[in-house]
């Protein structure tokens, strides 16, 4: 299916992993980072937002309360996450490309799920979200030196200094994990 070509540049790890929490496996980063593979990446975040709306055409609106997962988060709030998650990827982008090495600030997930906005909003507020936060992201991204790429930040709670090589690629594997996750639904 169209939806889930790209992931083979995601360089899936699947040992012993629950495959409905990861059913792509958790995200390996490359060790050598191409501009291909980059360009591979960008159109997995471009293509997503138009993937989601194409996966949840018509699709019943009690299907959007089923969890994943005995225990997960419903499709509903996986969909708000993904806006949650990508709004903040895209400033934390954007702070690594104008300051030395920021440290970001971390988020909690689970709270911002449970929240009015995360929980009950209708879906189609975050996919306009996700859709405008992605043009702006790939927008950028298509615009960068192959230097802005090694480019980092600090995420104070895990101690890891990410490059902007890295954090793209998580962010491509979230889509394809998430659009899989919600797939699993419906």
């Amino acid at each position: 299916k169209k939806l889930f070509k790209s992931q083979n540049s995601l360089r899936m790890s699947n040992t012993e992993l629950n495959p409905l929490q990861y059913p792509i496996g958790k995200y390996k980063n490359p060790e050598v980072i191409t501009p291909e593979i980059r360009a591979e990446w960008i159109k997995i975040i471009a293509s997503t937002p138009d993937d989601l709306t194409a996966l949840l055409k018509d699709v019943d609106e009690t299907l959007l309360e089923k969890p994943y997962r005995e225990g997960s988060w419903s499709a509903r709030k996986v969909i708000h996450h993904l806006m949650d998650s990508h709004m903040n990827s895209y400033i934390r982008f954007k702070m690594a490309l104008t300051e030395d090495n920021p440290t970001i600030k971390p988020y909690d997930e689970n709270d911002w799920a449970v929240m009015p906005d995360g929980n009950e909003a209708p879906i189609a507020w975050s996919i306009e979200g996700l859709r405008y936060i992605h043009l702006r992201w790939v927008y950028l991204m298509e615009t960068l030196k192959e230097d802005d790429w090694k480019k980092t930040y600090l995420h104070p709670e895990r101690g890891i200094t990410y490059t902007m090589d890295k954090v793209l690629g998580i962010y491509a594997w979230h889509c394809t994990h998430h659009l899989k996750h919600i797939a699993s639904v419906l």
